[in-house]
């Protein structure tokens, strides 16, 4: 016997492989019927070869790295002279390139490159390729979104964008750090949140001050700091300071046109709780050049046309990584045996992961009803009223649901899924950002107060579309009474805002279940979400419930 062979304890099994080398979007039920019914069917042969290109055990190992060897600002040069640079690992730019290649970061705009009109759908195909790249690694995700974002302010002040949305367009992800002009392609980051203020962005103490007569697309020279400056490493940003005429929104690129590095200074890298492989930082604008977009006074309407589109990400991006945290879950315990039978067919397991199934299917299901209001509102004012209203609901809603959701799916991983190793603690981690970013909680529900009271109309219109889905689940019917009751009291809505809106939320995902998703999954979501007081606990589907049939539709399809 060999010394080796002597000391053999034991081997290793009963132990699920790695989810690795499979098609994230044919592998998704869910997500295909998505795609299908809100408008992208024309992008499933794209979305398909996307899906099987970034489900290799490769790529998703660059998610691992990137969140491992984290980003370092290079505030000097070995000579002491002043560059302020952010290095990555090699990895986070692979992503990068990934996800620029498939157009994430701004397909739906294609159609400003020779003036044709938009196409069907485009939005919601892109989302369905953030849908399932966030799975891999979201923090890259950042830089992407924003640069999608930044096309409508920017059209805001036509000179501008005509310049800079053509390198946006490009899908060549060019990290050098060098002026706009001599690079393959662009990314655009934004400035809005100071140390005093955060939310409250009129607070903010940043000045501009025009070079010459200023004006809309004129230079300035803007002096201050922002307290969360993402992705640093752009090409340029959108950034609020305050000018003669009050706060207004400017575009800044990381060089002048001469050539030379911009007067960004980045003080520090934040480390942050999750989204580690982001560069959030804190800058100071020593002068640095900003031309102005549109009026002087005119910069929240400006640059929340960029956090408009944001906050739908932000929606769709968390369902992503809620379908991550499920999939890895279903698929662990469709391996692991405990006491004689696979964890998957022990009646409370499979009841805790029917239930995770189901909230999944509903944030997406929420989330890309939003997508395709996006797609059709310019032509159709009911789609145009939903978006307005329903926008701040998804995010709110979707992204609460997250951080429970995450690490409910982590202790169906044992031990397992509370080691590095394994994604469920990345999950777990990244889950908060997206609540957070772009308007917290309560910035949400403030929102929707304000959207109905601008156009109480619009607050018809979605009703409306819930009312047509009546008569089909008794509690969805009495939820849907119960929420148009809730605003009778103006008085008292602002402090029950978050009510409100959650019930909104549910009652919309749940009127896109009831017309589209199979009874198991629609009556279930009604009879837990809106039919009791649910709360925050998985596993407590009622009896009858086919969860067999949940589990199959939300497992991973090879």
């Amino acid at each position: 016997m060999t010394d080796s062979a002597a000391f053999a304890t034991h081997e290793v099994f009963n132990q699920s492989p790695p989810l690795e080398n499979y098609n994230l979007f044919s592998s998704d039920k869910v997500l295909s019927e998505i795609v299908t019914r809100e408008g992208g069917a024309y992008a499933k042969a794209s979305l398909t070869a996307f899906g099987a290109q970034i489900g290799t055990a490769e790529v998703i190992d660059l998610g691992r790295q990137a969140n491992t060897y984290l980003p370092v600002l290079k505030s000097f040069d070995r000579f002491g002279h002043r560059i302020d640079r952010v290095e990555f690992h090699p990895s986070y730019h692979q992503l990068m390139a990934l996800s620029v290649g498939q157009g994430l970061h701004g397909s739906p705009w294609d159609h400003l490159a020779d003036g044709s009109a938009p196409k069907a759908g485009a939005i919601v195909a892109r989302l369905a390729g953030t849908y399932m790249m966030t799975q891999i690694e979201s923090g890259h995700g950042c830089p992407i979104t924003m640069t999608n974002a930044a096309v409508p302010a920017l059209m805001f002040q036509p000179e501008l964008a005509k310049e800079w949305v053509p390198r946006i367009l490009s899908r060549d992800y060019d990290p050098t750090f060098t002026k706009a002009s001599d690079k393959k392609g662009v990314t655009f980051g934004m400035g809005m949140t100071e140390k005093q203020g955060g939310t409250d962005v009129r607070a903010n103490t940043s000045v501009a001050v025009a070079v010459g007569a200023g004006g809309a697309g004129a230079e300035y020279r803007i002096t201050g700091h922002k307290w969360f400056f993402s992705a640093p490493m752009c090409d340029a940003f959108l950034v609020l300071a305050q000018a003669k005429g009050g706060l207004s929104c400017f575009l800044m690129p990381r060089f002048t046109p001469d050539g030379a590095p911009n007067a960004i200074r980045i003080q520090r890298l934040k480390d942050k709780v999750g989204n580690k492989s982001n560069a959030s930082s804190e800058v100071e604008f020593q002068g640095a050049s900003g031309w102005l977009i549109g009026e002087e006074g005119r910069g929240i309407r400006n640059i929340l046309e960029m956090a408009t589109y944001t906050r739908l990400d932000c929606a769709v991006a968390t369902a992503g990584m809620m379908r991550a945290a499920v999939a890895n879950a279903i698929h662990h315990c469709s391996y692991r045996t405990v006491f004689q039978k696979k964890l998957i067919d022990q009646p409370l397991m499979m009841n805790v992961l029917a239930d995770l199934a189901i909230e999944n299917e509903a944030a997406a299901a929420l989330s890309f009803r939003v997508a395709r209001a996006f797609d059709k509102a310019a032509g159709d004012e009911a789609e145009a009223a939903y978006k307005r209203i329903m926008t701040p609901v998804a995010k709110y809603w979707v992204c609460k649901r997250a951080p429970n959701l995450a690490y409910e799916a982590m202790e169906c991983l044992g031990g397992n899924g509370y080691v590095e190793e394994a994604i469920a603690g990345r999950i777990y981690r990244e889950m908060p950002v997206n609540a957070i970013w772009e308007g917290s909680g309560n910035v949400m529900c403030l929102d929707v107060l304000r959207a109905i009271g601008r156009e109480p109309e619009a607050l018809d219109v979605v009703l409306a579309e819930f009312d047509a889905a009546r008569g089909v689940n008794g509690a969805y019917d009495a939820a849907l009474e119960a929420l148009k009751a809730s605003f009778a009291d103006l008085g008292s809505m602002e402090a029950r805002s978050r009510q409100i809106v959650e019930l909104m939320a549910k009652v919309a995902a749940g009127a896109v279940l009831l017309k589209h998703a199979p009874h198991a999954v629609a009556d279930a979501f009604c009879a837990t979400r809106l039919g009791r007081d649910w709360g925050d606990m998985y596993g407590t589907l009622p009896v009858g419930v086919d969860q067999r049939a949940i589990l199959e539709r939300a497992a991973v399809w090879r």
